[in-house]
């Protein structure tokens, strides 16, 4: 299994000056991405991963802000001096105050492979969430039936399943007591509309910062502490094992949860 950590391939020098800052990784989280900072964790002749900040979003929205697509999009241009433009396929999404791993696919044959292995639900993901109160238990599977709100963007959990409702399940350990709060992972076994968000706050656990889900405060910089930590995933190509791993943003309580 090829397992990639926290820090992006090493460019030669002239592009590392061209297109990063002197440490891609350790930076504030209220910065938003751009073709000189981005956060490359993986990439090859196939798909680009990138460790997404807090208030980055990942395709065009009513905001009219630039998505981190385009941003991406500019940064092969500039990285591999391309006259025209440059195809860039989107996979997956996070929501927009969350941070952590989003994979692109560079190439049209790349593209519908990796739907495919989202779609099937091949691709393992973990996240990171620092919540207020302890949960409890130390390790839960929580199965909850979401039912959707599009005027609010919000989902709500019961515990029965209810009209227009999807099943969601997920199961969570304490990893970690800080001061405050408590580090939870999360192995997200489907993917539903603010799934982690509203399941956690269906049991007292609402995430920090998450005003939306009844957290008592936000973050000053708009983010919620939720992180893409981990994915595996067979390459759609080479066919191997892949890892990301992608460090939490550089904050206060992110940092005391290394």
């Amino acid at each position: 299994m090829l397992k990639i950590n926290q820090k992006p391939k090493t460019l030669n020098k002239s592009v590392n000056e061209q297109l990063t800052t002197n440490n891609p990784i350790d930076v504030d989280s209220k910065i938003i991405s751009t073709p000189k900072n981005l956060q490359v964790i993986y990439e090859d002749n196939h798909l680009i991963a990138i460790n997404k900040r807090p208030g980055d979003i990942v395709q065009g929205d009513k905001t009219g802000d630039a998505p981190l697509s385009e941003v991406v999009k500019e940064y092969i241009k500039l990285k591999y001096n391309k006259p025209g433009n440059v195809y860039l396929g989107v996979t997956h999404r996070l929501d927009r105050p969350t941070s952590g791993i989003v994979i692109f696919a560079k190439t049209s044959k790349a593209l519908p492979r990796l739907n495919k292995l989202f779609a099937d639900k091949e691709a393992k993901k973990t996240y990171w969430a620092v919540v207020k109160n302890q949960p409890p238990k130390e390790k839960e599977l929580l199965t909850h039936w979401l039912k959707r709100n599009t005027t609010q963007n919000k989902s709500y959990a019961y515990k029965i399943e209810v009209s227009e409702s999807k099943k969601a399940i997920l199961e969570y350990s304490l990893i970690k007591k800080l001061d405050n709060y408590f580090l939870l992972e999360i192995d997200l076994q489907t993917g539903r509309h603010h799934q982690i968000r509203a399941q956690l706050a269906a049991i007292g656990c609402t995430i920090k910062g998450d005003l939306k889900y009844g957290a008592d405060r936000s973050n000053k910089d708009g983010s919620i502490h939720l992180h893409a930590r981990t994915l595996t995933f067979t390459h759609p190509v080479k066919k191997e094992t892949i890892k990301l791993v992608a460090p939490p943003p550089n904050e206060a309580i992110w940092n005391a949860c290394n």
